[in-house]
């Protein structure tokens, strides 16, 4: 394995972690937004209908993918820029 790869791990689970934190904001916006008025329902909550936990859980899915993506993707593109090698 090359260095630059080992040396991107500990960057790659910060940048992880930020990705997550700020997902959970964006999508907690986008919920309100939405017109909800209470935190997107867990599965198990019994006062919800399927539809609004479906709907929130495939929108939630895909604005974490989505970040995921794009920190993931910003933070390799950084490390080609610094380093001349990409990380993954």
């Amino acid at each position: 394995m090359k260095a630059s790869k080992i040396a991107y791990k500990p960057v790659g689970l910060a940048l992880g972690a930020t990705g997550g934190f700020l997902a959970g904001a964006v999508f907690k916006q986008i919920w309100q937004r939405l017109g909800h008025e209470q935190d997107a329902p867990n599965a198990t909550d019994e006062d919800r209908s399927w539809r609004e936990i479906l709907i929130a859980a495939a929108l939630q899915g895909a604005v974490f993918a989505a970040i995921k993506a794009l920190i993931d993707r910003s933070g390799a593109v950084a490390v080609k820029r610094l380093t001349g090698t990409w990380p993954a």
